[in-house]
């Protein structure tokens, strides 16, 4: 693990080594290999990849405690399959996610981005009544692709805003979705045809892989937004920034990247766009409650018993 030297103080009177990667950036793979080859187990953080080769490099290897609630940057059924247990960070982030993609949806919406340019760069302005008009909220459609707690709570801010707010899930929702989040479902076909602002909030998959294309843009409304905090793959960013060029949607807001830390170069140069180096669960108190599930969930195998959030079953563990 790496950046985690506030969650270790509990954990220092255990029968534990404990190693820290020294330096404050994600480690190569092939350093991240000479790392962890001889570890019991390891707090994993999002960039770090471990897929079957670098686990079978591993063979002490017991559990891999991700620091995330996505775990797409591990192969949990390798390491299912050789007794390792895989863990994740679930419930803790959702406020703060939630809170970040409204951020995101207004600051779109008010044109945010480019009112406060006009600040930092000096510019000579006045207040007239046609200056940066943005749109109103209440009375628009907003569609979740994913409902899920994040979901489920960006849901429940979006009825402060007045807005109709329409899903589309594998599940098939109850009507008591319907009372509680004040949602309709809908097909994917409905989801990209009606809605105003369209977030993102689903796993990772090999189903998800750019599950927003060149087709899909073109089939969404030409005054939409699409705002993603999932995960950046889902979205074909090539292909986001054709749509933005051709006037196919209205902007974007993406808090997470195709090849992060890269960022496909026609959204840094759009104006229509608001970007954020992944800081969707970046809050205090969030951190830190990630970093002592992820250290919990590692010791806890370390020490013989079962971890507390494994997202797979493991069934001779070694």
């Amino acid at each position: 693990m790496r950046g985690l030297p506030a969650a270790l103080e509990r954990w220092t009177d255990e029968k534990l080594e404990i190693d820290v990667f020294p330096e404050d950036r994600a480690p190569s793979p092939a350093e991240l290999k000479a790392w962890v080859q001889d570890a019991d187990g390891v707090v994993a953080l999002l960039s770090d990849r471990f897929d079957a080769t670098l686990i079978d490099a591993c063979p002490r290897l017991r559990v891999i405690a991700n620091y995330a609630v996505g775990y797409d940057n591990i192969d949990a059924i390798a390491a299912a399959e050789r007794g390792i247990w895989v863990t994740n960070t679930p419930d803790v982030l959702t406020d703060a996610t939630a809170d970040l993609t409204w951020a995101l949806i207004l600051g779109l919406a008010r044109r945010l981005r480019e009112a406060e340019s006009v600040i930092r760069e000096g510019r000579v302005w006045e207040w007239k009544p046609g200056m940066l008009l943005g749109r109103e909220l209440r009375g628009a459609t907003l569609g979740i692709l994913g409902f899920g707690r994040i979901g489920q709570a960006v849901a429940r801010r979006a009825q402060g805003f007045g807005m109709q707010t329409i899903v589309t899930t594998r599940r098939t929702l109850g009507s008591e979705a319907s009372s509680v989040f004040g949602v309709e479902q809908v097909s994917f076909d409905e989801l990209l045809e009606r809605s105003e602002v369209l977030s993102i909030h689903c796993p990772l998959t090999d189903q998800t892989f750019h599950r927003f294309g060149e087709d899909e843009f073109r089939r969404m409304r030409r005054d939409a937004y699409v705002i993603n905090t999932a995960r950046g793959p889902i979205v074909d960013e090539a292909a986001l920034v054709r749509a933005l060029e051709e006037g196919q949607l209205a902007g974007a807001g993406l808090d997470v990247f195709e090849r992060e830390p890269c960022v496909e170069p026609g959204l840094v140069e759009s104006p229509r766009v608001m970007l954020l180096p992944h800081i969707g669960s970046a809050t205090e108190w969030t951190r830190g409650r990630m970093a002592e599930i992820a250290m919990t969930n590692a010791v806890n195998v370390l020490l013989g018993g079962k971890p507390l959030n494994p997202v797979c079953a493991v069934p001779n563990p070694r």
